[in-house]
């Protein structure tokens, strides 16, 4: 999907539709992924952000400029790749609109399961004069930054959420309006006075931790390792606030893609088991093995899975034991030791 809604996004520049910008001038690319090519005369510098680590090592790796955060003013354009998350393209639409220069391009792309349609009639109903034009099986539109953008940015910001009373999350990140109903069958097995070191896998915003540290107060160490550079500051708030007496590091980290350095007594996880919008098994079978790599002899591995997902072969070739430690109508929780 990714591939074909970057070339819906430079085609404008591509067909002619838009002068591309030239040299000397500035563009923000919010959302950014690898595998794009500049169209002939773009020859602006490129600012690339994007906070999903496996995708931030993709643009590295391509040598563009990137960073997890939006960081410069006054740029002369901006970009924006929609994904499926609403509240996440509108608040990358507010930060274009906050950093691009008065009449500066801003141009948004995305395919038909990201919501580009309505995304594009809204940005018309807040009164944006907007042209747009279907390529690749999505749309790309565009409009000037006005000068007056309070109301507009106001209207797309989006606040941060607080859940259970407890945490703060904003949208974009996984389960960020609840507590995951999986994560909360797996926190009711959490060990209680656990006092070695332990590693969360795919951290989110800490939920997980916050209930082990709540249980085994005495823990040696834990580290939250997590994909998401937001979810992972927001982790960072969240310990320090529901959890201030424990010691927490944090790694902002690709499980599936970068070696874990540190050994661990206990790894916890829920691990994502699907990749932009299919179903994508391999990345928690990779988590796993990273997993049994990081875990001391006869450290243990606990993990929540939806049903279906088949994690038991990899279980089994990765560890001396394994099992199931109990299972409801949507979740089972699986267990291992090194």
């Amino acid at each position: 999907m990714s591939r074909e809604t970057l070339k819906t996004l430079f085609h404008p520049f591509a067909s002619d539709t838009v002068t591309p910008p030239g040299e000397g001038e500035r563009v923000l690319f919010l959302g950014a992924e690898a595998g794009f090519m500049l169209p002939e005369g773009f020859a602006a510098s490129l600012h690339a952000v994007q906070g999903l680590r496996p995708l931030y090592r993709q643009l590295e790796a391509q040598r563009v400029a990137t960073t997890p955060t939006t960081e410069g003013d006054d740029y002369d354009a901006a970009l924006v790749l929609c994904t499926k998350h609403k509240g996440e393209n509108e608040a990358n639409i507010a930060r274009a609109l906050a950093r691009v220069k008065v009449g500066g391009l801003v141009l948004i792309a995305g395919a038909k399961e990201d919501g580009i349609q309505p995304l594009r009639k809204r940005m018309e109903q807040l009164g944006l004069d907007i042209e747009h034009m279907p390529k690749y099986h999505g749309i790309a539109f565009w409009f000037g930054r006005p000068e007056a953008i309070d109301d507009l940015v106001a209207k797309l910001e989006k606040a941060p959420v607080r859940v259970d009373d407890r945490f703060m999350t904003t949208p974009g990140m996984f389960s960020h309006d609840r507590i995951d109903a999986g994560s909360e069958l797996l926190a009711s097995r959490l060990p209680s006075e656990f006092t070695g070191d332990v590693a969360d896998f795919g951290a989110g915003w800490g939920y997980l931790s916050a209930e082990l540290a709540h249980r085994s107060p005495q823990l040696s160490r834990l580290d939250l390792y997590e994909a998401d550079f937001a979810s992972l500051e927001a982790a960072k708030a969240n310990l320090a606030a529901d959890a201030p007496g424990i010691h927490a590091r944090f790694f902002w980290h690709d499980l599936a893609g970068e070696p874990v350095k540190d050994k661990y007594d206990l790894v916890i996880m829920n691990p994502p088991f699907h990749e932009a919008h299919a179903a994508e098994p391999s990345l928690g079978q990779a988590m796993i093995k990273t997993a049994a790599s990081a875990l001391r002899g006869g450290g243990r591995l606990l993990l929540v899975a939806n049903r279906g997902l088949p994690y038991e072969p990899v279980l089994a070739a990765n560890f001396k034991e394994s099992g199931e430690t109990c299972r409801n109508a949507r979740f089972k929780v699986l267990w291992a030791k090194k």
